[in-house]
């Protein structure tokens, strides 16, 4: 009776996953012999860092891989003493009531209670503790599967054969330097899968991008060829809630291939590319943008005019940055599109632009918003704009036929760095980005770029 009992509540943890269970436990046994792991030491995949995407990601491997205990150790980390608010507690509870299968679970595992002494403000809730009942506090409306939550660093990370990166990149370097502290007397060497989207400028010895892949390449001394990127155009919610997606694992060769089966689901198809780098600082490049979208689209009253001829600028100027920074540009035009189009309809960087716009949240309350995590497009324009203002990386300007900067020539990007890190213009200085004076078409700015030598190695840090 117990036994039964257990079988059933465990399906109602998984959301309605349905794989074929030995089809499952082949993909992890292959995936454990190439780390290989011995009969009863379980494979340990650790998520570091419990933002949308990075809780989503651990509760889709523990959805599909839970099951085969003895086999897989799936936890997540996450800072502890995080309050839950009082509007997000009221929240939070009518979507327990809301789902009977999430209501059900927690009465079972006599959590329930907690959740109601919360909305009456007798109690406080913690993010650590409700991300072990399936909720993330970044994404409240889409109940996960239950996780395991550890919230000492070393205890998550030291034995870790696997380590999920889902910290924003503007706290990858600071938390990965602790993690080196862990791995000191390491034997074995782990894999990293970074999810994180955003990079940071360096102009020494030549101006250049640093990605959260390289951070943790230098905090840890991990070899390269054991990091990979994991992006592609999808919404962390609609994945779990089982919307069809894809997307790209980057890296090298030995261990994309083996991921990227082991991560595929039936409405999650991962792919594999070689091009680590440049993805990831694409997936950066998305998020500068997708601010300014939110803005135009606040401003104009989501005009289909406005955000059209938006759309035909920003796009215009990614494909110029894409040929600084990528030797064949052509090969990333389509996921960069994908990534693009998706952040602008339903990203949290074009909600933030929204929201500025609109008056209901302002730069002084910072880049990290409750409800919505880092925001980390606001980090990227300045990093972006920083490395393209070098005067080493200077490009023939067509109409003045002088040499400038490349940012010179990118005109929403220049006026989201006023707004956003200088602040010395409001949201509605991106409508007049948009009102062109000098008449040039964005097509031109395409053909300077595909017409003229841009490409930039020194960027990526490529030889």
């Amino acid at each position: 009776m117990v036994g039964s009992i257990e079988v059933k509540n465990r399906n109602l943890y998984t959301n309605g996953n349905i794989q074929n269970g030995n089809c499952l436990e082949e993909k992890l046994n292959e995936l454990r012999g190439l780390l290989g792991k011995a009969d009863g030491d379980p494979l340990r995949i650790v998520g570091v860092g419990a933002g949308a995407w990075g809780s989503v990601f651990a509760a889709l491997l523990q959805d599909n891989y839970g099951q085969f205990r003895e086999k897989v150790q799936i936890r997540i980390w996450r800072r502890p003493g995080k309050a839950v608010d009082r509007a997000t507690a009221e929240h939070l509870f009518e979507v327990i009531n809301s789902r009977e299968d999430v209501l059900r679970r927690l009465i079972w595992r006599c959590a329930y209670l907690k959740y109601v002494e919360a909305r009456l403000g007798d109690r406080t809730l913690y993010a650590d503790e409700i991300l072990k009942d399936g909720f993330c506090l970044n994404m409240i409306d889409t109940p996960l599967c239950p996780l395991k939550v550890v919230t000492n660093l070393q205890e998550a990370v030291w034995d870790a054969d696997i380590v999920v990166n889902g910290l924003p990149s503007t706290e990858t370097r600071e938390v990965f330097e602790e993690i080196n502290h862990y791995w000191k007397e390491r034997i074995t060497v782990p894999i990293i899968i970074s999810l994180a989207k955003g990079i940071e400028a360096a102009l020494q010895p030549v101006p250049h991008i640093i990605t959260p892949t390289q951070m943790i390449n230098r905090a840890t001394g991990i070899p390269i060829d054991n990091i990979l990127y994991l992006g592609g155009p999808n919404i962390a919610s609609e994945i779990y809630n089982k919307e069809y997606a894809n997307a790209r694992i980057c890296g090298a060769e030995k261990w994309r291939k083996p991921l990227a089966k082991f991560l595929r689901q039936p409405h999650f198809i991962v792919w594999d590319n070689s091009d680590l780098v440049t993805h990831e600082v694409m997936g950066g490049l998305k998020n500068v943008y997708a601010i300014g979208a939110g803005m135009v689209a606040a401003l104009t009253k989501e005009s289909a005019t406005s955000k059209s001829v938006y759309f035909a600028h920003c796009t215009s100027e990614m494909i110029f940055i894409t040929h600084l920074l990528a030797e064949e540009p052509e090969k990333l035009a389509g996921p960069l599109l994908a990534d693009t189009y998706v952040t602008l309809l339903k990203g949290r960087n074009a909600w933030y632009g929204q929201m500025l716009a609109k008056g209901e949240i302002s730069r002084d309350m910072g880049d990290s918003i409750s409800g919505k995590g880092m925001i980390q497009g606001v980090s990227a324009v300045g990093a972006f704009y920083e490395l393209l203002s070098q005067s080493s990386l200077s490009v023939l300007h067509p109409g003045e036929n002088k040499p400038v900067a490349p940012v010179e020539l990118c005109p929403i990007l220049k006026t989201l760095y006023k707004i956003l890190i200088l602040r010395e213009q409001s949201s509605q200085a991106i409508l007049q980005a948009l009102r062109d004076e000098t008449l040039n078409d964005p097509r031109e700015r395409i053909e300077i770029a595909q017409s003229h030598a841009f490409y930039r190695p020194s960027l990526l840090s490529q030889p």
